[in-house]
């Protein structure tokens, strides 16, 4: 078969059950292009390999696990990336699903990522450390609300789908994990400029205790820091929130 590289963060999903609940929620949303990071031991893509009608590709930095793919399922002879996830360019020229069970050591960057592509990329279908995930669907108020909830949800609605066990791996990570879906948002969130929201949402929550009128301050006029927003905390302003206050912005 092939071995476990601790090194690069793999846990290998074995729970059927896990496995036709992420498949089926894959098939919710049409879609014709398909990239699946990170396949490992191929627990999903020997269903993804079988959906008509797909041009599928996946991305495998282990050389070994890619030549185990190959082996077992020659159809992905010549649609496997080998390379991090990190550093590939975009992989089909038109929109495309992105599907994993993602390396739990780089789960944030790869949000981040998927967010660079974010107009060729309408839904993200993920397994995360269960942590990960729940910031990523976190709402206003939520003591795990952060740069990751705001920034993600700026663009995409996040939908928490279910828990997944450490029992459900080979060999069990000692996180527990969540899968969550993205959906690209129809409507665009309105802002002064996507710099602007970004450097505004990473300052607010650097200090998080803090006021906004302390923790923004250098980002806005004395006077503008009068208004009754700023005496709230960042985890307090919703997505929106954070859009209208960029217009503010000096």
């Amino acid at each position: 078969m092939f071995k476990i590289k601790k090194s690069l963060g793999q846990h290998f999903l074995k729970d059927e059950i896990v496995i036709q609940k992420i498949i089926g929620a894959l098939k919710e949303d049409s879609f014709i292009n398909l990239l699946e990071v990170g396949p490992g031991g191929g627990a999903l893509t020997k269903y993804l390999v079988q959906l008509p009608g797909i041009n599928f590709k996946a991305v495998e930095l282990d050389d070994e696990k890619t030549a185990y793919l190959k082996k077992t399922y020659p159809v992905l002879n010549d649609h496997i990336i080998s390379q991090s996830f990190l550093d590939i360019d975009e992989p089909f020229e038109e929109p495309f699903t992105v599907i994993g069970n993602f390396p739990y050591n780089i789960s944030t960057q790869i949000l981040f990522k998927v967010m660079d592509w974010k107009d060729k990329v309408p839904v993200v279908i993920g397994m995360f450390q269960k942590e990960v995930a729940q910031r990523a669907a976190s709402r206003e108020g939520n003591k795990v609300y952060g740069v990751l909830s705001v920034l993600i949800q700026a663009f995409y609605e996040v939908e928490y789908l279910f828990d997944v066990s450490n029992q459900s791996f080979n060999p069990p990570p000692k996180v527990q994990s969540g899968v969550i879906r993205l959906k690209r948002k129809t409507t665009p969130l309105i802002v002064k400029s996507e710099r602007a929201f970004k450097v505004l949402v990473k300052t607010a929550f650097n200090q998080r205790r803090k006021t906004l009128r302390n923790a923004v301050k250098s980002l806005f006029t004395a006077e503008v820091l009068q208004e009754e927003i700023f005496n709230k905390r960042a985890e307090a302003l919703s997505v929106e929130a954070f859009a209208e206050l960029t217009f503010k912005m000096s």
